[in-house]
């Protein structure tokens, strides 16, 4: 069939449908949802990243060299303040408190006997029986043999303590890490038996940003203030690797006094309550604080084109059409909207839902 016959074929059948009554579809433009910009408050969800650790984690090491002889816990084990861990081998620690409990009788005898010939010649003194040599020389005998007590008393609680060491009870209420030790094993002070982790509370430390120091130093935050503006920042989240959000609420309670030159933060610790005993340490994830944003242009991320390097809305004109506006924008970090910083005014006009179907000059129907 020839190009002419195509043509002709084409508007006979036009022809015979209008004849019919069959309507020919036609074009409608497009409509697209539009708002006014304006200026509100808005809650950003700042993040950080963040590791547990326990409130008061403990590295249990040994305090005298010995024999393990029994491992009273298990890994995971939660345990009391209190609670005997390990035992060390205690026959060298007893020997020696048996033999300094013996020295001390001695001195306390030896004390005995010179206190009973200084006060001998003390009496002798007062009747001129004796001179001043003998009296003062039998006083400082005396004097000897009470610091030969002391001195024997002294070697007796050193030997008490040394046989305390050799049970080594939990200083913290918490769970027990990693044993690597087993009975039969030398240890000593140096000997890492395993770690306890205070987890009745929890930290989460991270890092706070340049942004949020100088804030601190805008608002004129002297040494003494910065307890009191941490008492005010809002509760804070931690939200897991997998993004399970952690149920109890936590607190920044702390931030160190130096900056990191590195890397232009401060160290900062959240305390998260643990009454159930799911955190532990070492887990990380994100520290989620809720700030506060006074008076900006908030608009749905739905509006914003962005081509290559630049971001773009379209501007609603008095006669309809829309025409592309430049601007630079904050995330809000809850997925829905952006913060525009500048490229809008309040009252303008903005396309939303299908911005991204605007061409330039484009007609808008709202």
């Amino acid at each position: 069939m020839t190009t002419t016959n195509r043509i002709v074929l084409c508007v006979l059948s036009a022809v015979v449908m209008a004849s019919c009554g069959i309507d020919m579809p036609k074009s409608t433009p497009s409509s697209y949802e539009t708002m006014t910009v304006s200026k509100s408050d808005i809650e950003l969800p700042m993040k950080f990243s963040a590791k547990m650790r326990g409130e008061h984690d403990v590295t249990i090491v040994p305090q005298i060299s010995g024999q393990l002889m029994q491992i009273c816990v298990s890994e995971g084990q939660q345990v009391q303040k209190g609670a005997t861990l390990f035992i060390i081998d205690s026959r060298n620690a007893e020997l020696e408190l048996e033999a300094a409990e013996a020295n001390l009788l001695a001195a306390q005898a030896q004390e005995s006997s010179a206190k009973m010939e200084w006060e001998s010649n003390k009496n002798l003194y007062e009747k001129n029986i004796v001179s001043r040599y003998m009296l003062d020389n039998a006083e400082n005998n005396y004097k000897q043999a009470q610091a030969a007590v002391n001195q024997a008393q002294a070697t007796v609680n050193r030997a008490r303590v040394n046989l305390g060491f050799c049970t080594i009870t939990a200083p913290v209420t918490g769970v027990i890490g990693g044993i690597n030790y087993r009975v039969g094993d030398q240890v000593s002070p140096a000997t890492q038996l395993t770690m306890l982790s205070g987890n009745e509370k929890m930290q989460a430390e991270f890092s706070l940003n340049e942004s949020l120091i100088e804030a601190q130093v805008a608002m004129g935050l002297s040494r003494g203030d910065v307890k009191k503006y941490l008492n005010e920042l809002p509760g804070v989240t931690f939200v897991m690797k997998n993004g399970t959000e952690y149920p109890h609420k936590g607190r920044i309670t702390s931030l160190t006094g130096v900056v990191d030159a590195t890397t232009g933060t401060i160290a900062c610790k959240a305390t998260f309550p643990n009454p159930e005993g799911h955190l532990f340490s070492g887990i990380q994830g994100t520290v989620v604080l809720p700030l506060d944003e006074k008076d900006v242009m908030v608009i749905p991320q739905v509006a914003v084109v962005r081509l290559q390097d630049k971001r773009l809305v379209y501007v609603v004109q008095p006669d309809s059409t829309a025409t592309a506006v430049a601007i630079t924008t904050e995330d809000t970090g809850n997925g829905k909207d952006i913060i525009v910083t500048s490229g809008l005014n309040p009252g303008q006009q903005i396309v939303t839902v299908g911005a991204n179907n605007v061409q330039e000059g484009q007609r808008v129907l709202f």
